[in-house]
């Protein structure tokens, strides 16, 4: 290479890095403006991964714990307002792509690198992820470090990639157990691509295991001794019961990636499978592929079977974005590639702008897409009013008591500043919730209760008392033209628990 090829590879390396910088930081200031302006509530699974935060534990009923350790960090920074206990998403994306960045770059070039990085960070799932807290956002994070740490060990034998790759897996089974997916496609691939076997032979692969192995057992245990309550609701979700064949049910999974992934996006995702079908793939695109294409075809078996959510393959396209991008860069195809950033970018704002205006936002067809996510604090604040109320009248309750999990989660959030405690009703002997297992409602508890329910009061729950009236049902606005109907019931002398 002559001096002047390297001064103009340089600048071209510097201008493409400029690209990424001020590209990812204008997506990340934007987006977290926008967090600031959102006027939603918190869905009720993130008011309930708030309140796992409160307790800091090595594992909570439904998931691990890492999500409830990033919000802690977040409120005790930035204080428990719902931007606050939502910011760590966006941050999370935003370094997501530049580890999806650092992989381009290895693979195939800075160009589609930066590329990469920037289809990514506006994918319409992660628009979508960025307005809210998940699991599903540090476990992209960690499953794109742990590709790019694999991705480095195959041409580099330092140890230093051991730790790398061990703390991005036991990293990621933290987050979400969806993390075993990586193992699958690690063995794909191996099992596609005998020459880079060698792989299981080497030391560093088995004390990444063990690294990552070592920071799952406090989960482990943790399970171990509530008696694998994380597991056992896994395997719940995966609700192969009934009957087994539900071909809609894999339409409408495959349909909905064209809206997670994107339009162009995916159906490039499935030309390039048909074509690799016919003539392979060159070795990088083989590898990518490896860590796409089976998740999505196992998640699709599995709705076709019983059920899947559109998220659950999130997973594959930290690497079929770096698939898709190379190869319409290899191929010249701009005016995809350009027209799929603008739909996403398109995407981007008009998300944004509905969830700032998200009390009065519709859809076309009048259906507001905000409903389950307003009116939670307006509920809370109905709550607060009567316990208000009995207090002023010298009667005031012992507890609030749920029969539902979503409104425990909204009212221990919501209601964060009240002293009255809130508690959960189990319903039978085993616990079907967090709150059932942590803060049940028992005999112990003296004085009358103010049980808040969606709808009617469940039978179940008043007839175990001797006294239950339910003085007041409200509807509460969740939307334009949607309502929750709620009541409050007073509850007195248990006569069974």
């Amino acid at each position: 290479m002559t001096a002047g090829s390297r001064i103009s590879s340089s600048r071209s390396e510097a201008g493409w890095t400029i690209v990424l910088v001020v590209g990812l930081a204008a997506l990340l200031g934007l987006r977290l403006v926008a967090l600031t302006l959102n006027g939603t509530n918190l869905f009720f699974d993130e008011a309930q991964y708030w309140t796992w935060s409160q307790d800091l534990d090595f594992g909570y009923y439904s998931k691990p714990p890492l999500i409830a350790w990033i919000i802690r960090g977040a409120t005790e920074i930035c204080g428990q307002g719902e931007s606050c206990v939502r910011a760590p998403s966006p941050i999370l994306h935003t370094m997501t792509a530049l580890v999806v960045f650092l992989i381009g770059r290895r693979l195939y070039g800075i160009m589609t690198g930066v590329l990469a990085a920037l289809v990514f960070a506006t994918l319409p799932g992660v628009s979508v992820s960025s307005g809210i807290i998940s699991t599903d956002v540090p476990l992209l994070f960690f499953w794109s470090l742990a590709l790019f740490a694999l991705v480095l060990m195959f041409d580099n034998k330092s140890w230093w990639l051991a730790l790398l790759l061990g703390v991005a897996l036991g990293g990621g089974f933290n987050a979400k157990y969806a993390m075993v997916w990586f193992v699958l496609c690690l063995a794909v691939y191996l099992i596609a691509t005998p020459q880079k076997r060698w792989l299981l032979k080497d030391a560093r692969l088995w004390l990444a295991a063990a690294i990552g192995a070592a920071m799952i057992l406090p989960n482990v245990l943790w399970n171990a001794g509530h008696k694998f309550a994380t597991l056992s609701h896994t395997a719940d979700n995966a609700n192969w019961q009934g009957s087994l064949m539900h071909p809609e049910k894999a339409l409408e999974f495959i349909g909905a990636q064209f809206g997670v992934f994107g339009p162009i996006l995916f159906a490039g995702l499935l030309i390039i499978t048909w074509r690799a079908w016919r003539n392979g793939l060159p070795a990088p695109d083989r590898l990518m592929m490896s860590f796409a294409l089976p998740v999505i075809i196992v998640i699709t078996m599995q709705a076709l079977v019983s059920r899947a959510h559109a998220n659950w393959a999130a997973v594959s396209y930290v690497s079929a974005t770096l698939l898709v991008v190379a190869t319409m860069v290899r191929n010249l195809d701009w005016a995809w590639l350009r027209g799929s950033m603008a739909l996403h970018i398109a995407i981007l704002l008009a998300l944004m702008f509905a969830t700032i205006f998200a009390s009065s936002f519709v859809l076309p067809g009048g259906a507001s897409p905000f409903a389950r996510t307003l009116g939670w604090k307006a509920l809370v604040d109905a709550t607060k009013q009567e316990l208000d109320g009995a207090r002023e009248k010298g009667q005031p309750f012992a507890a609030v008591l749920a029969d539902d999990r979503s409104v425990t989660a909204e009212l221990l959030y919501y209601m964060r500043s009240e002293t009255t405690p809130v508690k959960a009703w189990k319903s039978g002997a085993v616990p079907k919730d967090h709150y059932q297992l942590t803060r049940p409602f028992m005999r112990a508890t003296t004085g009358p209760v103010l049980l808040v329910s969606l709808g009617a009061p469940e039978v179940d729950v008043t007839e175990k008392f001797a006294h239950a009236e339910t003085f007041k049902r409200a509807k509460i606005a969740a939307g334009s033209g949607k309502t929750r109907n709620v009541s409050f019931t007073r509850l007195e002398g248990l006569i069974e628990k």
